[in-house]
């Protein structure tokens, strides 16, 4: 019985490494749409977004989030700024566009991939980065 517990514990952490991978590489680029308009443009081919503007900051928070995230460095306190950022899109950005009806209606205000976000997010800043993380090398 030890041995399946110690094999589920790994496949569990791989599968953490694995979903921290992921959302970071996605996260990624979003930062890059933004900025680089790659693999979309963000502005609709307008050029990049200001740097010192909310959809700036948000770039900078996505794309050395993201990084910290592949490298798996820093993942709790990343992941938790990173979840505050994405509570904040969804609150500030995508619920207030189509009302407050639509709070609890993701879908509604396109909002979901921001809910998903934030709870992929703060799941990472409670368990950690998983398998493959330099921050298991740290310690």
């Amino acid at each position: 019985m030890i041995n399946a517990q110690k094999i589920y514990a790994k496949g569990a952490g791989y599968a953490l490494g694995l979903l921290r991978l992921v959302t970071g590489f996605l996260y990624i680029q979003h930062a890059t749409a933004k900025f680089w308009q790659w693999p979309l443009s963000m502005t609709d081919g307008h050029g990049a977004v200001p740097l010192f503007s909310m959809m700036g900051a948000a770039g900078v928070l996505e794309l050395i989030g993201g990084v910290l995230l592949l490298l798996g460095l820093f993942v709790r306190p990343t992941a938790f700024i990173l979840c505050g950022q994405m509570a904040v899109a969804y609150l500030f950005i995508h619920m207030p566009s189509a009302g407050i009806h639509t709070l609890l209606m993701p879908q509604l205000n396109k909002g979901e991939m921001a809910v998903l976000y934030c709870f992929i997010f703060l799941y990472l800043s409670v368990a950690g980065g998983g398998c493959l993380a330099l921050d298991n090398r740290r310690k």
